[in-house]
């Protein structure tokens, strides 16, 4: 997973950084609240761990403000020395999904954010996923308009899969290049844009089907609901416009 860190005690950040890098997890670090809100909001991160106290703001304004501006439910952590019953509430009431008390124990720091990464993505293990018309099959590895079948090369599928596994989710191009080429950072950006722009025919994604690749300008694509309202279609347009 991709995870974003707000700490900015710097013993502290390498400490989490390493925990999580040994599991397999790509971490970037960021010492205050302005600095991590303009990656947050330009990257793509799977999960995010906050800090309370940081220099230029708290953590639960940087919390309100992912809320406010992000349209998917990311999932956050609170890592912090505050750790009495008030504290925990009012971080869960602001959006946290958890909460854990500093010194950072790296067992269970793991198995939380692998229990926050399941349930923010309950179709991972899913053998048929279902959205809408489409029927895709992780197993046989198809995927099927309406009842037909359709032909799509194994990237093609890969890609697709991963959209609808994130759908409503800002994905950049180098997120798309890490996950569906497997980290192959040396192809262009345009061979993402040459993919989505066959997969906008091949699939069919338009009103009468449901969806719609969005492009977000510089920043990358997202799949969206057609039939989304109002209020989730004004807060991916203030995300635009950030």
């Amino acid at each position: 997973m991709r995870i974003a860190l707000l700490e900015d005690q710097q013993e502290q950040a390498q400490h989490i950084q390493s925990i999580l890098s040994e599991r397999g997890h790509q971490c970037d670090s960021f010492p205050t609240g302005q600095s991590f809100l303009s990656a947050a909001l330009h990257r793509s991160y799977d999960l995010m761990i906050l800090d309370w106290q940081i220099p230029d703001m708290t953590g639960i304004d940087v919390l309100k403000s992912v809320r406010a501006q992000i349209n998917w439910p990311i999932p956050v952590v609170f890592l912090t020395q505050r750790d009495s019953e008030a504290d925990i509430v009012q971080a869960l009431d602001a959006g946290a999904d958890d909460f854990l008390a500093k010194p950072a124990r790296a067992a269970e720091l793991a198995a939380r954010i692998n229990a926050l990464a399941r349930r923010a993505n309950p179709d991972s293990e899913k053998e048929v996923l279902k959205h809408g018309p489409f029927e895709i099959n992780t197993q046989h590895r198809t995927i099927s308009l309406h009842g037909e079948g359709l032909a799509l090369t194994d990237k093609d599928f890969d890609l697709t899969l991963f959209l609808f596994q994130n759908q409503g989710r800002l994905l950049t191009r180098e997120v798309l290049l890490e996950r569906v080429w497997g980290m192959a950072r040396d192809i262009n950006t345009r061979t993402v844009d040459t993919h989505m722009s066959r997969l906008r025919r091949r699939l069919g994604l338009n009103p009468e089907n449901g969806f719609r690749i969005k492009t977000i300008y510089q920043r990358g694509y997202r799949l969206e609901a057609m039939n989304t309202n109002i209020n989730e279609a004004q807060a991916a347009d203030r995300e635009v416009q950030t």
